[in-house]
């Protein structure tokens, strides 16, 4: 695995495509559509997540699968890309690896919000979708099943992403890599959520359907 980073650092092509996930995956549709749509700051709302979950307690479910499709592209679009593009084959897993933390990277630590954003899991779920579909609709069913018995967002994203490295390990055990990125995106979903974990202690976590008062760690933008 190491000498194919080696070799990947070394590929023009490679460099491209990771800066446009950077900054495609730092694009925060969650915040623009709720400004756009009605002048808010989804920052002071809610969780205070630029995600589809709060985006759907301030603009509706329509517009919360709206908002989760687009960022779920910015992880999607550059691991495909990259798959397609990339002639060296055996470096495509490495190559898929990198360009899909450096979308999710731009999702969480977005350069147009001083390094703010998201919570990885919509972008997280397209990185993976462009390598494994199947590890996806796993983690789906984990999701839903979740969501389903406790109602909390929070918490059926933090489950789907531990599935992911499991299935990860299962279904692709000559991926490595594969198996690497989806631990350590289950790694950031989980201290992404730390706020969300601290709230369902509490038992302020707003379940889904409700909406939630203003978020007590949200902070005025400029």
């Amino acid at each position: 695995m190491l000498q194919n980073l080696q070799a990947v650092l070394c590929e023009p092509l490679f460099w491209g495509v990771v800066v446009a996930a950077y900054l495609l995956g730092s694009i925060p549709f969650g915040l623009v559509f709720a400004k756009w749509i009605k002048g808010v700051d989804l920052r002071t709302i809610g969780s205070g997540n630029i995600g589809a979950s709060n985006a759907g307690r301030a603009l509706g479910r329509g517009w919360a699968i709206v908002v989760f499709f687009c960022d779920f592209a910015k992880g999607f679009g550059p691991v495909l890309a990259i798959g397609l593009l990339a002639e060296q084959r055996e470096l495509v897993p490495m190559m898929q690896l990198l360009t899909g933390t450096a979308a999710v990277l731009g999702h969480c630590y977005s350069i147009y919000l001083r390094f703010e954003g998201g919570k990885a899991v919509a972008t997280g779920c397209g990185a993976i979708v462009g390598v494994d579909p199947w590890v996806f609709v796993i983690g789906g069913v984990v999701w839903l099943l979740t969501r389903k018995v406790t109602r909390y967002n929070g918490l059926s994203s933090i489950l789907m992403s531990v599935s992911w490295p499991v299935s990860a390990w299962y279904l692709d055990r000559g991926k490595p890599e594969f198996v690497l990125g989806t631990t350590l995106l289950a790694v950031l979903i989980l201290v992404r959520h730390r706020s969300n974990i601290q709230r369902m202690l509490a038992g302020t976590e707003p379940r889904a359907g409700e909406k939630g008062a203003s978020a007590p760690e949200a902070r005025p933008h400029v």
